[in-house]
């Protein structure tokens, strides 16, 4: 699924209120947080300088200002495997990768790479009738299908070793699947009766009051020896000091409504607007070239594809990170789990195409056809391709649960030019990492900046918006912006210089990611939430990397 951007959103679940985050999924957040909510980031945060600005940005000016400034640099080619881009943004239109070798529109496959007109990339979740997938199932939705064809009401008696290892898996799919679809129901039920509550309590309190302006402090004047105000006051004073709103609230029953019609739905399977033989995992040439898809599909994609390469010069929106960055558009990741063979061959496409960097903001917890995607990872890695993917939004650590993809494949290898990136934030020692980002010192790589992150999204509009979604294309425009200056560098090398050069915190205690009531200890230090321990930054990295370059040239 894509990590898609964060949203603040007051729920009622099974009865109780707790507050939620959402990515579009509205996934629990950890039951505590330190963060200080009622403060906003400052504008262009992400691009500032922790000693010049006071804010954890990664330098961005200060680089380009300062060891860039006098530099010339190469074009690079950045893919983008995520829900789709909007190709006619304002701030994104002038910074993207072009198939020279293609001619527009003529039905032809003109360079004979499998895909027909695919001008600005692919998209793998499209059909040759121009049809598009925007929601799918979710892969544990998918296993259960499949699975239960096999093994439901079946013992263990005449199944193989294999098949009983199977039938393991699939007992322990059902368990997860059955308690889930009973949440997020209990949880619908709950967002309707409060929606119901509050919308009657509004009601209430507008007339007593003779205004539908209601503030906190016109709440604390209520006198009234009326039962029901004085109830209705109480809820509506509850709504507003957590920022639940009319419109969160139908959000959130639109997402649960979502769910259960898409999700979590065994009789939904889009796959057939697709066409292609999705047992074949060594097919190729599906799909269409609409890389942006309909409507809002292309928000999360357009999102990541602004913080990579947003123009920087034209005055408009906001500044993505790298100054000559050419966006590759690859269309892999619906609403719902994203599918491996799509994936692999999105990254496969990327890398023969000349991308030199991919930037993947998706993740789930299965990978049925893991070995297919891992075969496309070291694909790419043999090719020097750089391959940059966000660590997930569920506040885990990663060393100890799974989340796919990741760098290690299925027969141990760790792929090299793999990195894992975690989210940090703008505020103090309470606010300094995202409170829902995964974790992992073993695991994740690095943090860089993903919470109130500002940047484009479709018709020419731009939001906030936070989540790891938001960290890896900090780190993706990062890399770019080195590698276009210092080109020789190879995707090894291009890593160690990242890794090297994070601004590192020692024994900082910030807020711990995915705490919760029962954790002792809420803080925890930084150092031990990635294997580099620090925060990537621009301006550090092309301090090393002009270091390094040199000495490859004396060579």
């Amino acid at each position: 699924m894509t990590f898609r951007s964060i949203l603040l959103v007051g729920g009622l679940v099974v009865g109780s209120f707790q507050t939620l985050w959402a990515e579009n999924l509205l996934l629990p957040t950890p039951s505590i947080s330190l963060r200080d909510t009622t403060k906003k980031a400052p504008e262009n945060w992400f691009n500032l300088d922790g000693t010049t600005d006071k804010t954890r940005g990664v330098s961005t000016e200060k680089a380009y200002q300062t060891i860039l400034k006098n530099r010339t640099a190469k074009p690079i080619i950045v893919a983008v495997i995520d829900s789709g881009v909007d190709i006619a943004h304002e701030d994104l239109k002038d910074n993207l990768w072009i198939n020279a070798k293609e001619i527009p529109n003529n039905g032809i496959d003109d360079d004979k790479n499998g895909y027909i007109d695919d001008i600005y990339g692919w998209n793998f979740i499209g059909g040759k009738d121009g049809k598009n997938v925007s929601n799918d199932t979710y892969e544990m939705t998918r296993l259960y299908v499949s699975l239960k064809k096999k093994y439901e009401g079946k013992g263990e008696s005449g199944l193989s070793a294999e098949q009983q290892a199977e039938q393991k898996q699939y007992l322990k799919i059902k368990d997860a699947f059955e308690k889930k679809t009973t949440q997020i129901r209990q949880q619908l039920a709950g967002y309707k009766n409060f929606q119901t509550s509050f919308m009657k309590a509004k009601k209430l309190i507008s007339a007593y009051l003779d205004t539908d302006d209601i503030t906190i402090d016109d709440l604390k004047e209520i006198d009234s020896s009326d039962e029901r105000i004085r109830s209705a006051a109480g809820a509506l004073g509850y709504a507003l000091e957590n920022n639940i709103t009319e419109e969160k609230l139908n959000e959130g029953i639109k997402y649960f409504e979502g769910q259960i019609q898409y999700g979590y739905n065994t009789d939904f399977d889009p796959r057939t607007i697709v066409g292609d033989n999705y047992e074949d995992l060594t097919e190729k040439g599906y799909g269409n070239n609409d890389v942006a898809g309909k409507g809002a599909d292309a928000k999360h994609g357009t999102h990541v594809a602004g913080i990579i390469a947003a123009n920087r010069s034209n005055g408009l929106g906001m500044m993505g990170v790298a100054n000559n960055v050419k966006i590759m558009s690859l269309r892999a990741v619906p609403d719902g789990d994203e599918r491996d063979k799509d994936i692999a061959n999105a990254i496969r496409y990327a890398v023969d195409n000349g991308a030199k960097i991919i930037n993947m903001s998706f993740g789930k917890s299965y990978s049925p056809h893991k070995k297919t995607v891992d075969e496309a990872m070291q694909y790419a890695e043999s090719k020097g391709v750089l391959l940059i993917h966000a660590a997930g939004n569920d506040g885990k650590n990663l060393d100890e649960e799974e989340n796919y993809p990741n760098k290690t494949t299925k027969s141990g290898v760790v792929v090299g030019s793999w990195v894992e990136v975690g989210a940090s934030s703008w505020g103090d020692e309470k606010n300094f990492v995202g409170d829902f980002s995964n974790y992992g010192k073993k695991s994740v790589d690095l943090f860089a900046p993903g919470v109130d992150i500002y940047s484009t999204i479709p018709e020419q509009k731009y939001e906030n918006n936070s989540g790891t979604s938001m960290a890896a294309p900090v780190t993706s425009g990062v890399a770019a912006t080195i590698l276009s200056y210092f080109p020789d560098l190879s995707a090894a090398q291009l890593k160690e210089v990242l890794m090297k050069s994070v601004v590192r915190y020692p024994k900082t205690k910030v807020n711990k990611p995915g705490a919760t009531e029962e954790d002792k200890e809420p803080m925890i230090e930084f150092e031990k939430l990635s294997v580099s321990g620090g925060l990537v930054n621009l301006y550090e990295a092309a301090k090393l990397a002009e270091v390094m370059s040199k000495k490859i040239k004396k060579k």
